[in-house]
């Protein structure tokens, strides 16, 4: 799909924006959530938006909300808190809104892939887990991608909880606190994991090596879809981050 590589924008008037390709986290200036890969970008005054916001469509459905007719806003609706159904996250800025349910979706969250490839296999995006996220433990709390093998679930809230607050702290400096905690918080999954598999009879460590590599590019494949660029490409770059 061919894009415009200028575009103009009602909340940003007085200059172009140009579409561009980062490696380099930054915050979206639309949905003020953190953003990396293709974004249109303000040369003069470093105005920076995902492309998802910046080319927002004015109604969207999801098959999780059969009922639902989601219009974009470009503020929350209402004086109360918006809090994000997808991740579970504030709404601070663009959203989409459902007026007769209530429900909100930020731009990101609500264009993620229903089908994330992460080099190895498909994963999911699903509405509630019927097994336990491998970070959390629980069921709870929006959505989740899962591998195909049924072996690895992960709530996208626990991926912006683990890596985007690091991120933020180390490129848009919200918390040098965050920046010390960045390589404990990363989710490697491998003790999670070691454990799942600790009752398998012959051939387990196979398997739970396996898992591992699927652990490593599923969250990278899910946390570059989240930041608003879900191609492989972004997935490798994220991987490479995580790694560091």
């Amino acid at each position: 799909m061919q894009f415009d590589k200028q575009i103009s924008h009602p909340i940003h008037p007085q200059h172009k924006l140009k579409l561009e390709y980062t490696e380099t986290p930054f915050n979206c200036n639309g949905c003020k959530e953190a953003g990396i890969g293709f974004q249109y970008k303000c040369l003069q005054c470093e105005f920076h938006m995902h492309k998802s916001c910046a080319l927002a469509r004015s109604t969207i459905y999801r098959s999780f909300y059969k009922k639902c007719e989601f219009q974009f806003h470009h503020a929350p609706p209402g004086p109360a808190l918006r809090i994000c159904d997808a991740c579970g996250k504030n709404v601070l800025g663009f959203v989409y809104n459902c007026r007769s349910c209530g429900f909100d979706l930020h731009p990101c969250c609500a264009n993620l892939p229903q089908v994330l490839d992460d080099g190895e296999q498909n994963l999911y995006l699903c509405y509630k887990l019927s097994s336990p996220c491998h970070h959390c433990g629980g069921k709870g709390r929006g959505w989740s991608y899962r591998s195909q093998c049924k072996t690895y679930n992960l709530h996208v809230s626990c991926v912006k909880e683990l890596l985007v607050e690091s991120w933020h702290a180390i490129y848009l400096n919200v918390d040098k606190n965050k920046v010390r905690e960045m390589q404990t918080r990363i989710p490697s999954l491998k003790g999670t994991l070691g454990n799942n598999h600790a009752g398998e009879r012959s051939g387990g460590k196979g398997n739970i090596r396996k898992c591992c590599q699927i652990a490593g590019g599923a969250v990278s494949a899910i946390v570059s879809a989240i930041l608003g660029d879900p191609t492989p490409i972004i997935a490798a770059v994220v991987g490479g981050f995580m790694s560091k």
